[in-house]
């Protein structure tokens, strides 16, 4: 028999309990189940939105890339390639072509970033299924066409529709600017606009897919590419063929996963997610100090039984631990309402999306939210160490009582 927790538990239920001790306890008990609940609440939002992050760029961004260490470009030949794709687990290897280039379009012009990839890229990407307007293709009959983000289009007024004007990107060649001639300094190449795709703003208002041989020629990189992008085989870890691939290249390569490929991004959401976890942390801690005041409140009211207690053997640990049991009693009541609350919540924002992002041009028309059982488990730990630190000076001060002056 746990003599401690049955008298500590007698204490908390007790309807004899001296009317302002009561009201600090439930205020006390309140706050834990409040700030308990605000705290799953916002870190499961962050998972949802680190999880709307990864969803948002998975239909741009491959299973794997493959990039140089240092510099822009790296060579490629036909052994290079088919190293690459020998290398167990890969299914698709496409090639691209990326830099910035100057776009016209009538009388307009602003900078791009041109993305040439090879005919097999859209068997990885899911870029098709982010086509508002026009084809997702690249080739038709033996001729090249361009798929513009919606952003660049809204700059530049671009109609696929129309057959009469196209886009003309320019580009600076390698050669030493004439003064005499500016024009002859930079390649200038036409191409239809056959789409145009909505994925995110960060992509929409910058790039422009067109074909790898068209980039070639305007960019006049030759063989030479700026990545490779790996679509794995299904079934197939990709960590698993990342580690082959990295193998095969060696350290002159860099092989990134998705989550690599926006690390300072996703990293920036888990700074943020520690950062509001350790706010809530002194949020509740503040919260659990109305323990403390009751504790303290219930040590001066219960100094006889106390008194009685020792004299009838009970020894300075057990007084303590009732005064201890006390607090995780109030601490542990809170802290279960807010967990089930936070749930409960998370449960109605993910069915019925109750907040809305308030933004017009969000993908999304609620806040995503995601649980996880890490988060419950340090919320409780928390709860744990905070209850700890309020409820150990009443429960020592109970302990050291004189037996001989509260008799």
């Amino acid at each position: 028999m746990n003599v401690p927790f049955l008298i500590a538990k007698r204490y908390f239920f007790s309807r004899k309990k001296r009317n302002i001790i009561s009201i600090i306890s439930n205020i006390a008990m309140i706050g834990v189940a409040v700030g308990t609940m605000a705290l799953i609440i916002v870190l499961s939002v962050f998972n949802g939105l680190e999880d709307l992050i990864r969803a948002i760029y998975s239909s741009f961004d491959p299973d794997l890339k493959i990039s140089v260490v240092e510099g822009k470009s790296f060579e490629t030949d036909t052994e290079f390639m088919n190293r690459i794709r020998r290398t167990p687990g890969v299914a698709v290897v496409s090639e691209v072509i990326e830099d910035n280039a100057l776009l016209r379009y009538n009388d307009r012009q602003m900078v791009v970033k041109v993305k040439g990839v090879s005919e097999n890229f859209f068997q990885q990407n899911k870029i098709d299924s982010a086509i508002v307007e026009g084809n997702f293709e690249l080739y038709r009959n033996d001729e090249f066409f361009a798929v513009v983000g919606r952003g660049v289009q809204y700059q530049l007024s671009i109609r696929p529709s129309n057959q009469f004007v196209s886009l003309q990107f320019l580009y600076p060649r390698n050669t030493k600017f004439n003064p005499l001639n500016p024009e002859g300094s930079f390649n200038s190449l036409p191409i239809r606009p056959g789409g145009v795709f909505a994925i995110e703003r960060q992509y929409d208002d910058a790039y422009v897919f067109v074909p790898l041989n068209f980039a070639e020629e305007l960019l006049e990189y030759g063989r030479r590419r700026t990545s490779l992008e790996i679509k794995v085989e299904e079934g197939e870890k990709i960590e698993t063929v990342k580690k082959a691939l990295q193998a095969t290249l060696g350290s002159a390569f860099l092989v990134q996963n998705s989550d690599e490929q926006h690390t300072s991004l996703l990293r920036a959401v888990k700074v943020e997610k520690l950062f509001v976890f350790i706010t809530f942390a002194f949020i509740l801690l503040i919260a659990s100090l109305n323990i403390f005041f009751s504790l303290s409140m219930l040590v001066i009211d219960k100094k006889k039984d106390i008194a009685i207690l020792a004299s009838m053997g009970a020894t300075a640990t057990t007084i303590r631990n009732i005064f201890l049991f006390e607090g995780a009693l109030v601490a542990f009541i809170g802290a279960t309402y807010g967990l089930s609350l936070g749930m409960l919540v998370c449960n109605l924002q993910e069915s019925f999306g109750l907040v809305s992002m308030g933004m017009a041009t969000s993908i999304v028309d609620s806040y995503p939210v995601k649980m996880q059982v890490s988060d419950f488990v340090f919320t409780g730990l928390a709860i744990v160490i905070i209850t700890l630190l309020v409820s150990i000076r009443p429960a020592y001060k109970a302990a050291s009582m004189s037996v001989t002056e509260n008799i």
